[in-house]
């Protein structure tokens, strides 16, 4: 086994917890202390300049460790260090180092222009005047910022002000980027947008990235590590086909006939074997369209290829499977 450096564990939990007391009414006037465990004994390690997508249903604590992190709040237990920092300890140290952007929350001030946000950040975290016109610029352009930086931010529209949340978390260069639901409420090119931004910035200057979300496209196109956590406790850290292998789950395959026909049946292919041929299954007919199920961790091309040889198609879709059916389905598997 090689030698484990600082790089290799750039950001480093080891047995984490963190526990609320709540307050719940018993009766008409007492109340009991309950206690919660939103992460219950979470440990992993991501190096430096990683992509890792940290995944699960709402209410899982994906949210609170990423606060845990970032110093906001601090560990019922355990140990937490990101660079070599105790964010609560040095919280305002690590500030200069991270980026945050919860999908939730904006850090633009909320009345002024979003140009004006970005100065004062200037001015908060020191940039040298010439990075941050780099960066603000790189920024403006790649996110297409530049017909918004005199509007408001409360006139701005949800995926509008992510674009901005993004770009103002990025104008001090840190090293680690923290990503809670960035594509929350963008249309379809605004999130092809955001997911090459990311791409580029990590690739051109490294910058280590942990994203939570919703949707399985953005791990699919940016992570190759995916950490799975529910209920506190960490079930899965792998790849996103080993997940699906583990969980059994399925993507789906909506496809429009030119007229209606009995469901789909594909011949298998000479030459190979048929265990490592994706089986079709069929969910539902309706008319000339058809639900059809395949592993998650197949190839959707080669089947559409065939279906198309074979029937008349006019139109098909591809539908990723959900996060929390894929979850269930480990639960259920045993794993």
């Amino acid at each position: 086994m090689g030698t484990v450096t600082g790089d290799d564990r750039f950001i480093e939990l080891d047995d984490v917890e963190k526990v609320f007391q709540v307050r719940r009414r018993v009766g008409l006037l007492r109340r009991e202390r309950h206690e919660v465990r939103a992460v219950d004994g979470i440990g992993f390690r991501v190096a430096r300049g990683e992509m890792v997508g940290y995944i699960g249903p709402n209410g899982a604590g994906k949210s609170t460790t990423i606060k845990m992190l970032t110093g906001i709040l601090t560990p019922s237990g355990g140990r937490l260090r990101v660079a070599g920092i105790d964010p609560s300890r040095e919280r305002t140290r690590l500030a200069h180092r991270i980026g945050v952007v919860f999908g939730q929350r904006t850090t633009l001030w909320w009345d002024l222009p979003l140009r004006d946000s970005y100065r004062l950040m200037h001015r908060m975290y020191r940039i040298p005047d010439r990075r941050y016109r780099e960066n603000l610029d790189r920024c403006v352009e790649l996110l297409d910022l530049g017909a918004l930086l005199e509007v408001p931010v409360r006139q701005l529209s949800l995926g509008q002000r992510m674009r901005g949340d993004i770009a103002a978390a990025l104008l001090h260069d840190p090293e680690v980027l923290y990503l809670d639901e960035p594509t929350i409420g963008l249309d379809v090119i605004s999130k092809a947008r955001v997911r090459q931004f990311l791409k580029e910035l990590n690739a051109e200057r490294g910058t280590t990235v942990l994203l939570t979300t919703h949707d399985l496209t953005d791990i699919e196109q940016l992570c190759r590590r995916v950490m799975v956590i529910d209920h506190g406790r960490l079930m899965y850290d792998g790849s996103l086909a080993g997940l699906h292998e583990a969980g059994a789950s399925e993507r789906m395959l909506v496809i429009d006939l030119e007229r209606e026909l009995p469901p789909i049946a594909l011949e298998p292919v000479p030459g190979v074997e048929p265990g490592a041929q994706p089986v079709l299954r069929t969910v539902k007919v309706e008319g000339p369209r058809q639900w059809l199920a395949f592993p998650a961790s197949a190839s959707a091309a080669p089947l559409v290829a065939r279906i198309a040889a074979a029937y008349p198609l006019v139109d098909l879709s591809v539908r990723e499977p959900d996060i929390e059916a894929v979850i269930a389905r480990m639960y259920a598997s045993g794993s």
